[in-house]
């Protein structure tokens, strides 16, 4: 069940039905780890196929567009084009009573062709019945696979020129996209609609948990729904397959199990998305999210900068780049707050030692100067720690 997506996949299913040059023929999907993207991708790819549409999936990576060429499309060739197998004539032989003879023709091209992802993408298109097309469906967008997706994307351009039946749809992390689209010859796909997974409406949510287990021949309660309606997609998936499982005998999800869904989905959560996410950002960056674990609500940039030793105009630009990374978000003037849920909770059991008041010599936070200083712990007061927000 493809919960509070509806938006993005009738923008791409009406696309499909109105023919060549629709706009939404063109996708790009950002968000961070966990957030849904390769689910959306997936429903996407679902919808084309129901429209009777061939569907080409692949990672993006280097060398995507040579495997493309080589091996899907030709194999999808072989199963819709006409000429797909041709038979030559190669040599005859003809015998009449006291005569014998034989002749033997060989034929060579002089200009021969070298197909291209192009010309392959075209005869395919070619040779499918009207109405139908293919769909180019690429996860994982990095600018690794730059010159790979140049050349799929000038394809495309090409396909969408000459009204083929085309579309394209991708998704990655958003700075991978962002610096992606910076690669010369992708003015196409920067053209492209783009969606970024945000959190699920709760009331979707709540549907996408209840309807499940109501069609299982099992009910949840009212309080233990509560507990786990959370809106980010990765948790939405794992909190009710846990939950699902704790008491399996009893037909009522009770309250006790939607505490023990919560528990291990979060755990697994911190160990595919949070350290995942961390991995993908430098260490000052790091540092940065780890100074704003201290506060139990939105950090003011100025005292993350106090934390780390360094003053506004450094803290800012790490500001800016952890917003376009999608880790954290402005939360009002001079404040910052985190995307992902349980970030803080991971960061303060992993990167925070917490050193109490107590301590007569505490020592100084580090002093980052740019970003190339190693990793170092944050070292707060407990009593700033717990100081209320204003």
């Amino acid at each position: 069940m493809l919960a509070g997506r509806a938006e993005e996949l009738e923008v791409f299913t009406d696309a499909l039905d109105a023919g060549p040059g629709a706009p939404g023929r063109a996708m790009l999907v950002t968000g961070p780890r966990g957030s849904g993207k390769t689910v959306m991708l997936n429903a996407l790819e679902d919808a084309a196929r129901q429209r009777g549409w061939l569907v080409i999936s692949q990672t993006a990576r280097r060398g995507v567009a040579d495997e493309i060429r080589d091996t899907q499309l030709p194999a999808l060739l072989g199963a819709y084009a006409d000429d797909a197998i041709e038979n030559h004539v190669t040599g005859a032989n003809v015998s009449l009573p006291g005569i014998g003879g034989g002749m033997t023709r060989t034929r060579t091209e002089n200009y021969p062709v070298t197909p291209s992802f192009r010309f392959y993408l075209e005869k395919l298109t070619d040779a499918l019945s009207p109405g139908l097309g293919v769909v180019l469906s690429l996860d994982e967008l990095h600018p690794g696979a730059g010159q790979d997706l140049e050349r799929i994307t000038q394809a495309v351009q090409h396909a969408f020129r000459e009204d083929r039946q085309v579309a394209l749809v991708a998704a990655g992390l958003p700075l991978a996209v962002d610096d992606l689209l910076t690669v010369p010859g992708m003015t196409f796909i920067r053209r492209a609609e783009r969606f970024s997974m945000k959190d699920v409406p709760l009331p979707d949510v709540r549907y996408a948990i209840q309807i499940p287990i109501e069609q299982a021949g099992r009910r949840i309660t009212p309080e233990a729904l509560e507990v786990l309606a959370e809106g980010y997609s990765f948790l939405v998936q794992l909190v009710g397959y846990h939950a699902w499982n704790s008491n399996r005998e009893h037909d009522v999800i009770s309250l006790a199990d939607a505490h023990v869904g919560v528990d291990k989905a979060v755990a697994r959560l911190g160990r595919l998305v949070h350290e995942a996410a961390l991995k993908d950002i430098s260490d000052v960056d790091r540092a940065f999210v780890t100074a704003m674990a201290v506060d139990e609500g939105p950090s003011r940039i100025s005292d993350v900068a106090t934390r780390l030793g360094t003053d506004g105009n450094n803290a800012n630009q790490y500001r800016r780049r952890l917003i376009e990374a999608e880790l954290i978000e402005p939360a009002g003037h001079g404040l910052v707050q985190f995307t992902l849920p349980h970030l803080r909770d991971h960061l303060r059991s992993r990167y925070l030692p917490l050193v109490d008041d107590a301590s007569e010599d505490l020592p100084a936070p580090p002093r980052l100067s740019g970003a190339g200083h190693q990793r170092q712990a944050i070292v707060v007061p407990r009593h700033e720690r717990d100081r209320p927000r204003r």
